[in-house]
């Protein structure tokens, strides 16, 4: 029977093992905290749980004066300082504790029901390939009991861990990272968010909805620099508008305890206070210490490994996936990488990674969902690709729903109408994407994506009124 041994439980991880044992092979997967990894017990998981609080927030109350919702007491108007509802942190945080570790039980059970071995400690990989071509890998648990296991292949899906600035340490308690912040029992009267990527963005909208009076401190140019710039505006406004004190281009060199208070000094000498401050600098990948180089794995300088794709470092045997590689840190794609690993090395039929085809989402209030090529690249000349871009405000169900910002943009190439990619700006983009998603991914039309019939009045409506906007252009265009 093949040996396979598994290292790290996140999503690579899990969803390998549980093709892997499917196939037939002998699995065994190391893990040090928990299956599930970061993605179930510390980021992702935990971070929508906390965001899904926030979005009910945000809705109430942004939306229920304009809806007629009468709030029966004596909370001041919504135009005032104090909020119509308010939020249990520590009820918050306990909730989102209790899923993240349901979930991980979960997974653990499919795993080992499956016929996959789970065993607790921290393995690396040591020296070459033996005789046969079967690499060894060594365990050490919590009590420093070593064990040797011989594996035909090895799949590294150990993920990543936060980035830290040495002048500004996490303690825990008043400086945070994205682990910590589940241990809070109250909402931070002040927040600084340093860090303006998608894990700042989150946290900062979900922060100023639960009722922090939130600071974000980016060193670019706008927030969210990576993701579509219409979108990054839409955000960006919105956060403003709800009085969210947005700092551009301002970098951030330090933050120390004051007492209660915490000070961030910026690179051009300013210093910003707050009653906390959360460190969203970016991952650093779990792949030091690993026996990695010395068993002929290839590292890239910022530490990730090198995967071809059909994850396959350039270690024979050897198949790495998810935040450890560098390649698109979303655990769905995570997932993808270790199931194609395992297709590849059983033999199975598999299909290359495609990243063109991936969707991914960005969990602020409005959410932010993309697919395909991007406006990045057709600015930058690496598609030639059409766009229409149409503001939810138009769209009747929008204004049913009391709902102001966002849009929906399609790009479909010139000469034959293909969909190449889309972006949604919309509450719930995340459910919007999808049908986008299977265009890019089947290669349809823009007029087969406007001839389906969508419900009225819905948001989705909106999705077939640009791709018919896109094919009467390009009608009009060959005419």
């Amino acid at each position: 029977m093949t040996r396979i041994v598994i290292i790290g439980g996140g999503p690579g991880g899990y969803e390998a093992a549980l093709v892997g044992a499917q196939l037939g092979a002998e699995v065994t997967v190391v893990d040090r905290d928990g299956l599930g990894g970061a993605s179930v017990l510390t980021d992702c998981v935990p971070s929508k749980t906390l965001i899904a609080t926030a979005e009910v927030m945000t809705t109430f109350d942004s939306s229920y004066e304009e809806l007629g919702i009468i709030v029966a007491d004596d909370t001041p108007h919504v135009e005032q300082a104090a909020r119509v509802v308010g939020v249990d942190l520590g009820k918050v945080n306990r909730r989102v504790k209790r899923l993240a570790l349901a979930q991980s039980h979960d997974i653990a059970a499919s795993v080992t029901r499956a016929g996959a071995r789970v065993l607790r400690g921290r393995g690396r990989l040591e020296g070459q390939q033996d005789a046969d071509g079967s690499r060894t890998v060594v365990v050490t648990d919590a009590d420093g009991e070593v064990e040797r296991i011989t594996a035909d292949a090895v799949l590294i899906a150990t993920g990543g861990h936060p980035r830290e600035i040495p002048d500004a340490l996490p303690d825990g308690e008043r400086i945070l990272n994205w682990t910590q912040v589940y241990d809070l029992d109250e909402l931070p009267e002040e927040l600084i968010v340093v860090g303006s990527g998608v894990t700042g963005a989150e946290f900062a909208g979900a922060y100023q909805a639960l009722g922090s009076r939130v600071t974000l401190v980016s060193s670019r140019d706008r927030v969210l620099p990576g993701e579509d710039p219409d979108a990054a505006a839409v955000l960006e406004d919105v956060f403003r508008r709800r009085g969210m004190n947005v700092m551009a281009r301002s970098r951030a060199e330090s933050a120390k305890r004051v007492g209660d208070r915490v000070e961030v000094t910026l690179s051009d000498g300013r210093v910003i206070t707050g009653t906390h401050c959360l460190m969203a600098v970016g991952a650093i990948p779990n792949s030091a210490d690993m026996g990695l180089e010395e068993a002929g794995v290839r590292l890239k300088d910022s530490g990730h490994i090198w995967t071809d794709k059909v994850s396959r470092t350039t270690a024979p045997g050897v198949y790495a996936a998810g935040d450890v590689t560098g390649v698109f840190a979303l655990a769905s794609v995570a997932a993808m990488q270790g199931r194609i690993a395992m297709y590849h090395f059983l033999g199975d039929a598999v299909t290359p990674l495609n990243l063109k085809t991936v969707s991914a989402n960005v969990f602020t209030d409005p959410e932010i969902a993309t697919v395909g090529y991007t406006q990045a690249d057709v600015d930058a000349g690496r598609i030639d690709a059409r766009a229409v871009k149409l503001p939810l405000l138009r769209n009747p169900r929008a204004k049913m729903q009391g709902i102001r910002d966002g849009f929906v943009k399609i790009f479909c190439r010139p000469g034959t109408g293909i969909v190449v990619g889309g972006c949604v700006v919309a509450p719930r983009a995340s459910e919007l994407i999808h049908p986008i998603s299977l265009a890019v991914d089947n290669n349809l039309t823009v007029e087969q994506v406007a001839k389906a019939f969508t419900v009225y009045p819905s948001l989705s409506g909106s999705i077939a009124e640009v791709a018919r906007q896109l094919h009467t252009r390009k009608t009009s265009a060959e005419a």
